[in-house]
């Protein structure tokens, strides 16, 4: 009797993406979820305004200062300062010129002092290109 004929298996040279793409998927998920939780600052309640937004004629990115309602400084990174100490982080931040701009973003019921010891501040380290931050008008208000 002859023994039965077997037949030799290939190896298959294709690679199996699948687990690949389960991984990717996850990956995806879980950045969109922690995405929105990993934006910083502080949470201003700017007043609303018509106006047009900037064109960003500078190549630099521009310095945030954010005022809240209790009158206390932040930075773009959201620690808090006194009102010296955002004298010398802006003033550490321009270059020679002075041309990055720096903006001040403060509370809508924040008192009008406090806004204007942070455009103080700004100005006294030497910015040249100083501005306000509001929140644009909702469509049902114009």
């Amino acid at each position: 009797m002859s023994t039965p004929c077997r037949r030799k298996r290939r190896a298959m040279a294709q690679m199996n993406v699948v687990p690949y793409i389960d991984v990717m998927l996850v990956l995806l998920v879980i950045f969109m979820v922690t995405a929105p939780m990993m934006q910083t600052g502080v949470k201003v309640d700017a007043p609303d305004a018509q106006a047009e937004a900037l064109d960003a004629d500078n190549q630099q990115e521009p310095l945030t200062i954010s005022v809240d309602a209790n009158g206390h400084f932040f930075l773009d990174d959201g620690s808090e300062v006194p009102a010296d100490g955002v004298t010398r982080y802006v003033s550490s931040q321009l270059d020679d010129k002075a041309e990055r701009p720096v903006y001040v973003r403060a509370d809508s019921t924040v008192e009008y002092r406090y806004l204007m010891n942070a455009m103080v501040a700004v100005q006294q380290a030497g910015a040249k290109k100083i501005g306000l931050m509001a929140d644009p008008t909702p469509p049902d208000q114009r």
